[in-house]
Parts: C-alpha cells; sequence; structure tokens
C-alpha cells in the first residue's frame, strides 16, 4: 500500500498570507523546514509555484500518491511526471 500523509492539522483559513514576495518566500521555507503541507497548499492555492514546487518534492519523497493526484489533476506537469515514475515503480 502506498505511503500517504497524515492529515494535516490545518491552519485557520482566517489567518492571511503574506503578500510580499519577500514574506512568501520566507512562508515558503519555513513550510518546508516544518514540512506543513497544510500551509504549502495554501500558498501554492494563492499563486505560489515554490510553494507548488515544494509540495510535488514533498509528495514524491514519501510516496503519497494522493497528493501528486491531486497535484496533476490542477494541471502540475512535474506532479504527473513524478506520479508515473512512482506508479511504474509499484509494478
Amino acid at each position: 500500500m502506498p505511503a500517504t500523509s497524515p492529515p494535516d492539522p490545518g491552519l485557520p483559513t482566517d489567518v492571511p498570507l503574506p503578500t510580499d514576495p519577500d514574506a512568501v518566500a520566507l512562508a515558503v521555507e519555513a513550510a518546508i523546514e516544518a514540512e506543513d503541507l497544510a500551509l504549502l497548499r495554501r500558498l501554492a492555492d494563492a499563486g505560489s509555484s515554490d510553494a507548488e514546487d515544494a509540495l510535488v518534492e514533498l509528495a514524491a519523497e514519501r510516496g503519497d500518491l494522493d497528493e501528486l493526484r491531486r497535484l496533476a489533476a490542477l494541471g502540475n506537469r512535474d506532479a504527473a511526471d513524478e506520479l508515473l515514475e512512482l506508479e511504474e515503480e509499484e509494478e
């Protein structure tokens, strides 16, 4: 059975995300370091390509096929490629 991420505790949605590019970059770095998938998702949904790239990388490292499928369904080509590779490894 493929590994999946534990459920994210999530962040309160009423906490605003930073809009300043430097602040966004710092938030992405902090989320990567903490492996905070919920924050990375929020940042990616707000348009941060760095957060989206980090989500793909973390999901691939964890073998999280569900997250890769979610990202691929949203049009992320890197997630689709990682998903293909992981699925081929399972065969």
